[in-house]
């Protein structure tokens, strides 16, 4: 079932390419899910069908990022973005202050999200005065913050954290929504991480959220929303309301890809020699150079631009690149509008032969222009 002819190796952002193993097995369930006689999509959620289902998907990412007993795992909606709100409406309870590092759109709108909850907000560091092209180094975090929030990866600049910020006792919060099991991480350092679906685990619907089991309490902001707290959806097993069903039954399929494949550690490996082709040809390249500075490059977001530096010839020369590749079969590859040029996102599921086709083009592109 399913037609897997011509596709393309697709660079986009998010919603990003799954594995291809991971949609023939799909495509094969999809009308009669292990003899069910129905489809995933058409489950109760709470049926004796879907139950093992949620359940497979928890038990495999724990052992996949070696989840610590005292740390919850949630599938949630609304996206990384409603995270913005909730971290600050959970968290902000004591003091009512939070430190955040600006590194870029996310960081920024996770900034605003809390102001405007009246969250006394300090940014500790910034890297906007070079257009957020690398991450500010903050070794240590100290002060009577409720928390300290930081997006790992910058799926917009191109920049990742190499390092952990030591917060001592003040819960660190992490949007690793572009990097999620890209790499070995340690929970333990972590107050909550979460991460929305659609770059390296699933299609966009769900949105997994890992949280300290101290940091779930009913003690919340003034004026929260039942549905933006933690507990809520902690007491009811991510069953509260209606949960993705279909997106999470995918999740599951994808981390056990990832398994088969090696597991994190063996993907990460993969990831390093994506992206040290990709950036070892931009940096050696008269005509091409990344944006994103050396020491905090991320290895999954990869914008670049052309030596072209006339505003008006530069768009033409990117518009006349992304058509040419997507007509090479190399799709999404349109830079940002805050960075312009190019932009090639290389997550977990796009081969190394997608990485070297799209090298393969750009030196043919460079030749003719």
């Amino acid at each position: 079932m399913g037609n897997f002819e011509n596709r393309v190796y697709n660079f986009s952002a998010g919603p990003s390419c799954l594995p291809e193993d991971v949609l023939r097995e799909c495509a094969e369930e999809m009308l009669n899910y292990k003899g069910t006689g129905q489809s995933v999509m058409e489950m109760s959620h709470r049926s004796k069908a879907y139950k093992p289902i949620i359940e497979h998907a928890e038990s495999k990412i724990r052992e996949l990022m070696a989840i610590p007993e005292n740390y919850k795992v949630l599938f949630l909606q609304g996206g990384g973005s409603t995270q913005f709100a909730m971290v600050a409406q959970n968290l902000a309870t004591k003091t009512g202050k939070a430190a955040y590092i600006n590194t870029g759109v996310w960081a920024k709108k996770a900034i605003a999200e809390a102001k405007h909850l009246g969250v006394n907000v300090e940014v500790i560091a910034s890297s906007e005065d070079k257009n957020f092209s690398y991450i500010p180094r903050v070794e240590k975090i100290s002060g009577d913050y409720d928390y300290a929030y930081i997006c790992f990866n910058n799926t917009i600049m191109g920049t990742h954290y190499e390092y952990i910020p030591d917060t001592g006792d003040i819960p660190l919060v992490a949007d690793i929504s572009s990097c999620v099991l890209s790499e070995p991480l340690d929970v333990s350092r972590f107050g909550i991480l979460f991460a929305g679906a659609q770059k390296n685990l699933a299609p966009a619907g769900v949105t997994l959220v890992i949280i300290r089991d101290d940091l779930i309490s009913e003690n919340v902001r003034q004026g929260t929303p039942t549905m933006n707290m933690y507990k809520t959806h902690s007491d009811n097993g991510s069953m509260y309301n209606t949960p993705p069903c279909y997106t999470i039954y995918v999740l599951g399929k994808v981390l056990d890809w990832i398994e088969k494949q090696g597991g994190v550690s063996e993907i990460h490996k993969r990831n390093v020699e994506k992206a040290k082709l990709l950036y070892d040809f931009l940096d050696s390249s008269d005509y091409y150079h990344a944006t994103a500075q050396k020491g905090s490059r991320s290895l999954m977001n990869v914008p670049f631009l052309t030596k072209v530096t006339d505003e008006a010839e530069a768009k033409i020369v990117n518009d006349k690149f992304v058509k040419e590749a997507t007509e090479a079969g190399l799709v999404n590859l349109a830079g940002h509008r805050l960075v312009g040029g190019m932009r090639a996102s290389i997550y977990n599921a796009m081969p190394i032969d997608g990485v070297k086709a799209l090298i393969s083009f750009m030196e043919k592109f460079a030749k003719e222009n």
